[in-house]
Parts: C-alpha cells; structure tokens; sequence
C-alpha cells in the first residue's frame, strides 16, 4: 500500500512535531546537545514557508507536559503536546530526543503523516561500543517504518551508509543548527564578577577540557596529552588544567597509569572534576578549551567558546576556520597550537571574534539557507509517494 503525495503544499499548511524526552525530577538543557538542538530546530521550523504550526512532542521518559514545563521554563519556543494529541494533529513527526514507538509509528503513517528522525549523535560508534562492552542499548534497530532519516555532515562518513542499511530508509544531510540564545540567557543569570567571555591579560593560563568520556568520539587523554605536551616546551604556561567529566576516570586503573605519567599531574597542574554547565566554569575558572574529536567535528562545546572569544585548540575541520587547530590525534601539534594561542590570542583578539562571529552566523536557525534546506526536505516528503 503506499500514500499519494499531496499536490499542492500549501503555505503555512503543515503541522509538525519534534519529539522531546522528558523525566520527571531534575533535567537541564545543559545535559547534552539534544535538548538544544530540538529547541533550535524547531525555531528554525517556524521560519518554513510551507509550516503553519510546530509543537514539541513530549515522549519517552516518565515525565509529562508540566515537567516539561518546570525543565524548559522560558526556553519553550513553541507549544507542548504528548504523543496522543500529536497521533490526531500532526502532518510531521519528527524523532529526535525522544524514540517513537514502532506501533505508534504504523498508526501515524497509515492516517497520512509522515515519520523523519533526526539523528544527532554518532549511532555507529555508540552502537558498536554498547554491542561489544555489553552496555545498555542507544540506538534500538526496530524495523519502524521511517520516511527518511536526517543526519548533519559530520555522520557523512560513519552515519550516512551505516542508517541507510541498518534502518532502510532514504538518508538527507542537512545544516547542523545552532543559536546563543540558550546559553545567553544562562549567562545571563551570572554574577558581575564572573561574567562570561574571555579575558585577556593572564600571565598564565587555565586550560578547560570538556568532552564527556561516555564513548571514544569525545574523551579527555589526547586534550591532556597536548597540555602535556605544551608544559612540557613552557612550564610557566599553565595555571592549572581543569578536566571535567572525569570522576569516573579517576577510579580507572588504566586512566591512572595513564594520568599519573604526566608531568602536568605530577606536578600538581592537574584535577579531575564532575560535569558542571560550561557557561559556569569558562567565567570563573577556565581562558583556554582544549578539546578532542573522533569523527564528531561539529559540537556545541566550540560554538559557545568561540562565541565568547575564548581560545579553542581543537581538531574540528567544520568550524569554519576558526580557533586553533591541529591535525587528526596528533597531540604534539595540539601543544604547539596551545603555545601558538598563548602567545597570539590577546594580540589577535577582535579578529578572532570577527571571524566567530561571522561562522556562527551561519549556525543559525534563522539564517536563510539552513531554513531552505529544511524547507526543501520537508517539500521532498510531502512531493512523492511513500510505502506505508
């Protein structure tokens, strides 16, 4: 059985939905990206021609509409609804934060609507992992019958073939989105004296590295490894090194050895922190992010530090340019990019801030060709026939 396609999208037409995972008890949007990116999505939903009204879904946790409220507070930029009222409603559902049921999924479909996920993370190296270590599963293989899957460039490569057999759908890769708004308000919210935004003129500098460690795309030994290396040619260089998300690093015979080979632990430079908002610690305790990618160029974590103007030495090929980058895992030349930064930031200050500026810009969810990317996936949807 397959559906026709409409003929005609009419503007302001379509009712669409992104699903977002909701708990009850305590969630933050600073948990990780996902909660962002829903919000950032659909800003840039409302900006479609063909759109007339967006919702985020509530699903997949135990939480409801209220707790959804409580966590999102003034962040909400559209109106609430749970899965029952989007089942009637909607014309798009959109998977993202929050994994439709399979069932609920054939119902959707069968009535005429149309099933995307947005899939934001690095699947294929967090399947693999979580199938080889025993480790509870992320991405489930369901056979949910999917109209397409939307994914973002840096999953060309791992993500693109492995979504394209694993869940057999069409694959679309489409601009990763990204808007201050979030983190401007919470910083808002900061006192005078810690304010966010880097600040020139320390003799020495304090280096923050953020990556979570919950799987190898992201993990802190190689961003130690080029403060080590940094130290190393420049022992008066660093205050002190900050790695966060790492409590549970600590107690890993393996990471021990590993950490206490370093003459920046040995030498008292070192500490090994919990998880904290990033906006927090960069105005109280951090002038320089050292960071490491697998095969995940694109992160929030180096948007919010170039917006702030703070150095970043980094891997990433997708931010344009920007911050001080080195080479794949070479740990060596990312020393020498943190020495190269120590001793050209404050003099190249509003350039770099220029130059941020002007990349960021195209992140946004409301700058123009990112909302006709969109516009023109969700034009491609509603243009042809789809298998029910």
């Amino acid at each position: 059985m397959t559906r026709e396609p409409l003929e005609i999208i009419s503007p302001r037409s379509l009712k669409v939905g992104v699903s977002l995972f909701v708990r009850k008890g305590e969630q933050s949007l600073w948990e990780n990206g996902i909660f962002q990116n829903c919000l950032f999505l659909v800003m840039l939903l409302r900006r479609v021609p063909s759109v007339g009204e967006v919702h985020l879904v509530i699903g997949g946790g135990d939480g409801g509409i209220e707790d959804a409220r409580r966590f999102l507070g003034d962040d909400a930029p559209a109106p609430l609804i749970d899965m029952n009222e989007a089942a009637s409603r909607l014309d798009l559902m959109i998977e993202m934060s929050a994994q439709l049921d399979r069932e609920w999924m054939v119902r959707f479909r069968q009535r005429g609507g149309r099933v995307v996920s947005m899939r934001v993370g690095n699947d294929y190296v967090i399947d693999i992992e979580r199938m080889i270590f025993d480790r509870p599963p992320a991405l489930l293989v369901t056979g949910a019958p999917y109209d397409e899957i939307w994914t973002l460039p840096q999953y060309e490569n791992t993500g693109v073939p492995y979504y394209r057999s694993a869940l057999r759908a069409p694959v679309r890769v489409l601009p990763h989105l990204w808007s201050p708004l979030v983190l401007e308000r919470a910083a808002a919210q900061l006192p005078a004296e810690a304010s966010f935004g880097y600040r020139p003129g320390r003799r020495r500098w304090r280096a923050g590295i953020f990556e979570p460690n919950l799987c190898m795309v992201k993990t802190s030994p190689l961003p130690m490894l080029c403060c080590e290396a940094a130290h190393r040619e420049n022992p008066d260089l660093l205050e002190h090194v900050w790695v966060y998300n790492a409590l549970a690093l600590k107690e890993h015979g393996g990471f021990q050895s590993f950490a206490t080979s370093l003459d920046i632990v040995r030498h008292g430079l070192a500490t090994f922190e919990g998880r904290f908002p990033f906006y927090q610690v960069m105005a109280r305790h951090v002038d320089v992010v050292v960071a490491h990618q697998w095969e995940n160029a694109q992160n929030y974590l180096y948007y919010e530090a170039l917006h702030g103007g703070y150095p970043l030495v980094h891997n990433s090929d997708r931010i344009g340019g920007c911050g001080y980058r080195y080479r794949d895992f070479d740990c060596e030349e990312g020393g020498g990019m943190l020495l190269h930064a120590y001793a050209q930031h404050d003099f190249n200050l509003d350039a770099y801030r220029r130059d941020a500026r002007a990349f960021l810009e195209t992140l946004h969810p409301e700058h123009a060709p990112n909302v006709e990317a969109y516009g023109e996936a969700i034009g491609a949807l509603f243009s042809r026939a789809v298998a029910a």
